[in-house]
């Protein structure tokens, strides 16, 4: 489906924007008009992480006259493997700062506008609001379906992607001509079914070829040509490499952009509608969270508990807590663990941060073992905290 240019053209284009974008004009789909609309353009990346970087890059590069940023982090070592427009200079720093440092070498004739803050109920209509279209770069559930309703109600364009480990997709979301995210998955999967690439990890080129996908398409948008794939799935298979497409109908009982819309306006507590921990897991940690100095003194007391450590096998072969037996998350849902537990000892779970013991604790509870614990901040806070000479990941 072909739609109309996202932007109207600037008036021009100087003549070291003509040198910069040459291979551009001579495409005859581009030429003059194409770029003077990139130029006209206003892009707001959300995420400065594994799909906003190569995203940035090859906006900038592309000649997208403002080029905005959002995101709250700062750059971690473990980022490097697949965020590449960070450098080993830019550890510590905020990710908007390294990234915008970044694009402004690969172009100094755009604009960068940096927002270094999350992005909230607060926040997010009026930042939208500054920019022609929105490509998502974000890696959790809560953040996307924030990102797509504010995007509905605002009328505004947004290039979505995901990835996990070999695999990515990646789609348009235009109410005003398709479907909206929610179409796609009405509801949020339930709390620790979908690990994200923190806990299952991501091949790094992976992000460039969901990232570059997502470039693609918002030029397509902004400039008018082609067909974008809005109402399409893109599927992404990188060890067997093969692309597949699904269609994505609008649904007419959306609550958000259906015929009769029950949603007007952005939702009070998306934490709480994508349920980052269960209810079962919010009321098992309840008076049952220890810290990891707390766990660090019934070790040093030489206290009698039994330490779990409830994550997968290769994280475990990463850096583990001295003393913690492996056994999976997986093994606690399924009920084989339970077996394995010992009935005179204090039962002491962990994860990497909390949230993967937490919903084994609710199980543990559950089976009668009234006194276990768990660890708030897991290896996370133990390497940060209790001993910084383990690596972290």
């Amino acid at each position: 489906m072909s739609l109309p240019p996202l932007v109207e053209p600037a008036a021009e284009l100087t003549r070291d924007e003509v040198n910069r974008y040459s291979r551009h004009l001579i495409i005859p789909d581009v030429g003059m008009t194409g770029q003077k609309r990139l130029k006209n353009a206003k892009v707001l990346v959300v995420g400065a992480g594994g799909l906003g970087s190569p995203a940035l890059l090859y906006l900038a590069a592309a000649g997208v006259g403002t080029l905005g940023v959002i995101d709250f982090d700062v750059v971690d070592e473990s980022n490097l493997q697949r965020q590449i427009i960070h450098r080993q200079s830019s550890l510590g720093k905020p990710k908007v700062e390294s990234a915008a440092e970044t694009v402004r070498e690969i172009n100094p004739l755009i604009d960068v506008v940096v927002h270094n803050t999350a992005l909230d109920r607060d926040n997010i209509m009026d930042i939208f609001s500054g920019y022609d279209l929105i490509l998502d770069g974000t890696d959790n559930f809560a953040t996307r379906y924030m990102v797509n309703d504010a995007a509905v109600l605002l009328g505004k364009p947004y290039v979505w992607g995901s990835i996990y480990r070999f695999d990515g997709q990646a789609s348009v979301f235009w109410a005003e001509h398709g479907p909206c995210y929610r179409c796609l998955y009405p509801e949020p999967p339930p709390p620790g079914m979908v690990p994200s690439c923190a806990e299952g990890g991501v091949l790094g080129v992976l992000c460039s070829s969901i990232g570059s996908i997502q470039v693609n398409e918002a030029i397509k948008l902004l400039a008018g040509i082609g067909e974008p794939i809005v109402g399409r799935l893109m599927i992404y298979d990188a060890l067997e490499m093969t692309y597949r497409s699904v269609k994505v109908r609008k649904d007419p009982e959306c609550p958000l952009c259906g015929k009769n819309p029950t949603q007007t306006e952005l939702l009070e507590d998306y934490e709480a509608f994508c349920g980052a921990v269960s209810e079962e897991a919010t009321e098992a940690v309840k008076d049952s969270t220890i810290s990891v100095h707390d766990l660090k003194a019934m070790q040093e007391r030489d206290d009698d508990i039994f330490l779990v450590d409830v994550r997968e096998p290769n994280e475990y072969e990463i850096v583990s807590i001295p003393g913690a037996t492996l056994i999976p998350k997986g093994d606690f849902l399924n009920g084989s663990a339970l077996e394995k537990l010992p009935q005179d000892k204090k039962i002491v779970l962990h994860c990497k941060s909390g949230v993967r013991s937490a919903e084994a604790l609710a199980v543990v509870k559950n089976a009668g073992f009234a006194d276990a614990v768990h660890v708030g901040g897991g290896v996370v806070a133990w390497v940060n905290q209790i001993d910084p000479s383990l690596p972290s990941y």
